[in-house]
């Protein structure tokens, strides 16, 4: 095992077939506890997955990628406000992984970003960090949301959600093959301020008008038809925000 030390970055990188989920630091030493919370090991960089899955299922041929993106891509990375200085990463959705690099040099090895609370990195000048968080469906789920909007009352988070489907071999000369795909979905959350709750958003006008009591559940109804939003898009669901920070 080999071991990379930056001024402020501890990583290690192991090849290891399972992620390695870490929680928050205790307080003390800012920098003993930034460089203690950054340690964390990778699943497998993109070769190792894309090797694994063909021989789980068979099939070499892939449509979609489990990347947000493929490339390496500069970040400021924070452990709660402090700065740690800026590194390439990038994001494996399907395994919830953010991978990092202190530069963008191919022989340099991956490493990974630990899952903890207090790291953030800036996707678009958004900060993105791990959380805990509840689906539609009532599942209590641990992963990475993006900040689309920092309000006075509520905030509101965006996921890359990637789901894998096995392809199929070809069953005779006259049917082709079916490629492993992965496909990308994007969900939407909220958090009201002081609130220890991370909520999925419904895509559905009436749904979403439920989340609130009366009157504002009628208010935000009436808003939404009036302006005629679609809150399936994210900048309708910013202006939908926007109207309940401003109640």
């Amino acid at each position: 095992m080999k071991k990379f030390i930056t001024p402020l970055l501890l990583f290690l990188t192991v090849n290891l077939m399972s992620a390695q989920y870490a929680g928050q630091v205790a307080s003390g030493s800012s920098y003993n506890a930034a460089s203690s919370a950054l340690v964390s090991t990778v699943i497998g960089d993109m070769d190792d997955q894309y090797d694994r899955l063909s021989k789980q299922t068979g099939i070499d041929d892939f449509a979609g990628s489990p990347y947000t993106n493929d490339t390496f891509v500069q970040t400021p990375v924070f452990y709660d406000d402090e700065s740690m200085g800026s590194y390439f990463y990038r994001y494996n959705a399907y395994n919830e992984e953010i991978e990092i690099k202190k530069t963008n040099l191919s022989e340099e090895k991956i490493a990974a970003l630990t899952k903890d609370k207090s790291i953030k990195v800036m996707v678009n000048g958004k900060p993105m960090g791990f959380a805990t968080f509840i689906d539609k469906k009532g599942n209590t789920l641990n992963g990475y949301l993006t900040t689309v909007l920092d309000g006075k009352t509520y905030d509101l988070y965006k996921r890359v959600n990637v789901k894998f489907t096995e392809g199929q071999k070809a069953q005779n000369s006259f049917v082709k093959a079916v490629p492993n795909r992965f496909t990308h979905f994007i969900e939407y959350y909220y958090q009201e301020k002081g609130v220890n709750r991370i909520d999925e958003i419904p895509s559905k006008t009436n749904k979403i008008a439920k989340l609130f009591k009366e009157p504002l559940k009628s208010e935000l109804k009436n808003y939404i038809k009036d302006n005629n939003l679609d809150v399936k898009g994210e900048s309708d669901l910013i202006k939908v925000f926007n109207y309940l920070n401003e109640k």
